[in-house]
């Protein structure tokens, strides 16, 4: 159960930072709403309150990993939300992000 949650949490922050930054994007390089970046500042602000739901107590362990899931996050994100299609260097380098997440997360601890 403590993987699933921990999997899960890293799963919300990157869909609120993930998203979050989106927004800010949208609204000033995209030259849409400024209500977009006000709803990105939100969000953003939600995930660093999600982030210290983990298990975890070490916080550079827990950022350090969820760099991980930042960065495969990322690319899914825009492939989802901007038509953004990854090169198999991006993909292998999100697949080694991954596996990084797992060693820092899930190693044994005494």
């Amino acid at each position: 159960m403590t993987t699933l949650r921990i999997y899960g949490l890293f799963i919300v922050a990157a869909l609120a930072e993930i998203g979050g930054c989106w927004l800010i994007w949208q609204s000033v390089r995209e030259h849409r709403p400024w209500w977009l970046a006000l709803g990105g500042v939100v969000a953003l602000a939600a995930y660093g309150f999600i982030a210290t739901a983990q298990p975890d107590a070490h916080f550079g362990r827990v950022l350090a990993a969820y760099g991980g899931i930042f960065v495969a996050g990322s690319l899914v994100w825009g492939v989802l939300a901007d038509g953004f299609r990854p090169t198999r260097w991006d993909l292998i380098g999100a697949a080694v992000c991954l596996v990084g997440v797992g060693v820092i997360m899930l190693a044994p601890r005494r």
